[in-house]
C-alpha cells in the first residue's frame, strides 16, 4: 500500500539441495556401473550354462552392463518393468539409448508403460512383451466365508469392504477412500457396513490422526504387516468387495489377490489398473477416476446393495486371475518370449532345467 515494491529472494538452500541431489544421481549411476563384477558374472554365467540374461528393472545402470555382457559372451539380454520411468542421471541417457536397442527384448504389463518406452527408446513392437505378475492359485482362493466372518467376529448380514497395502495416504489414495465411505455411511444409516485397512506404513500416524479427529462407522485397521497369506486370505474371504482407491501405482499386485479370491474390484484408473481389469466388470470389477471419491462410493455401493451381482463380478475376477496371471500361464508366456528356440513340453514351466536364466 505505501507503492513500494518487493523483490523474492531465491531459496539458496532449496537450490544448494537440487544441485546436491543431482550430484548425488551421478555418484549412484557411476557406483552401480562400477560395482557390477562383470568378469566375474560372465565366469557364473559360463560355468552355469546360461543361455539368457534378465535383468530385474531397465530404468537401471546394471541392465545396460548385462547388456554389454550380453554381447560379449552372445547370450540375449531380457528385462522388466518394475516401476522405474526414468534414468537416474544424465550419464545413464546414451549408454541406456544402446542398450534398449542392442537387447533381445522387454517385459511389461502395462499399456502405459509400453507406450512410454516406445517414445523414449524408438523400439520396435517385436521386442516389447506383454506379460502380466503371476499370482500362485494353489496359495490364492477364497476360504469359507462363513468361518472367515465368525472368526473374525463380522456377522454374516454386515457387507464389508477391504483394503491392503503399505500405508501411504497420498500416493494410496486413503484419504479418497475414508470421504468415500463416509459418504456410504451417511446414505446407508440403517445399514451395517464394514471397512477394514489391513497394513501398515511411512504414513501410519496420519492415518491415526485422521480416524481419531474424525471416527467413521465401522471401519477397523489392522495397523501392521500381515505376511501370513492365510490370514490375508481370511480378511479377503471375509469381505464383500475389495477397494484401490490410488493416485499412484506400477503394477499392484494387491487386487489380483483379492481376484483370486473371489472378490469383485472398485479401483481408481491408476496405472497398471485397467490393464488388469481391461474389459471392466466382465474383468472382475469397476475402474473409477482418480481424485473422485462420490464415484468410488457409487461403484462400492453398487455391489454392496447387490450381493448376487458382487458374487457374478467375483466369479468373472477369479476366471480373469486364471485365465491371465496363473503362474502356469506366465511361465509359459516367458518360455516363448525368453527361450524360443527351445521347446515347450506339457504342463511344464521351468525355465531353469535343461536351459538356464539369469
Amino acid at each position: 500500500s505505501s507503492g513500494q515494491s518487493f523483490k523474492e529472494i531465491p531459496d539458496t538452500n532449496a537450490t544448494r539441495r537440487s544441485l546436491l541431489t543431482g550430484i548425488k544421481d551421478i555418484f549412484k549411476s557411476a557406483g552401480t556401473y562400477l560395482s557390477t563384477p562383470v568378469d566375474l558374472l560372465a565366469i557364473a554365467l559360463q560355468q552355469e550354462g546360461c543361455q539368457a540374461i534378465l535383468c530385474q528393472e531397465y530404468e537401471f545402470a546394471r541392465f545396460d552392463t548385462c547388456v554389454g555382457l550380453g554381447k560379449r559372451l552372445g547370450l540375449p539380454v531380457f528385462a522388466t518393468f518394475q516401476g522405474g520411468t526414468a534414468t537416474q542421471s544424465f550419464l545413464e541417457f546414451l549408454p541406456r539409448q544402446l542398450a534398449f536397442r542392442s537387447c533381445s527384448g522387454v517385459i511389461i504389463a502395462t499399456q502405459t508403460e509400453i507406450a512410454r518406452v516406445q517414445q523414449t527408446y524408438a523400439i520396435p513392437a517385436t521386442k516389447i512383451a506383454r506379460i502380466f505378475n503371476p499370482i500362485d492359485l494353489k496359495t490364492w482362493h477364497r476360504q469359507d466365508r462363513q468361518r472367515a466372518r465368525a472368526e473374525l467376529g463380522i456377522p454374516d448380514t454386515a457387507r464389508m469392504v477391504v483394503w491392503h497395502g503399505r500405508v501411504e495416504i497420498e500416493r494410496k489414495g486413503l484419504d479418497l477412500l475414508l470421504d468415500a465411505w463416509m459418504q456410504l455411511c451417511r446414505e446407508r444409516p440403517q445399514q451395517d457396513l464394514r471397512l477394514w485397512l489391513i497394513g501398515t506404513g511411512s504414513d501410519a500416524i496420519k492415518l491415526r490422526d485422521r480416524l481419531d479427529a474424525q471416527p467413521l462407522r465401522g471401519v477397523t485397521w489392522i495397523d501392521r504387516f500381515v505376511h501370513d497369506r492365510l490370514q490375508i486370505q481370511q480378511y479377503l474371504s471375509a469381505a464383500d468387495v475389495y477397494t484401490m482407491p490410488s493416485r499412484q501405482e506400477g503394477f499392484p499386485v494387491a487386487p489380483i489377490e483379492a481376484m483370486a479370491c473371489g472378490l469383485p474390484i472398485v479401483a481408481t484408473d491408476a496405472p497398471g489398473i485397467p490393464d488388469i481389469l481391461e474389459s471392466g466388470e466382465n474383468s472382475g470389477g469397476s475402474i473409477v477416476p482418480r481424485e473422485n471419491f462420490s464415484a468410488l462410493a457409487d461403484a462400492l455401493g453398487r455391489f454392496l446393495d447387490q450381493p448376487d451381482w458382487a458374487k457374478t463380478v467375483g466369479d468373472a475376477a477369479r476366471l480373469r486371475v486364471e485365465q491371465q496371471f496363473a503362474a502356469e500361464v506366465v511361465g509359459q508366456q516367458l518360455r516363448r518370449f525368453l527361450l524360443p528356440n527351445m521347446p515347450l513340453m506339457p504342463n511344464s514351466v521351468q525355465l531353469v532345467q535343461p536351459t538356464k536364466v539369469f
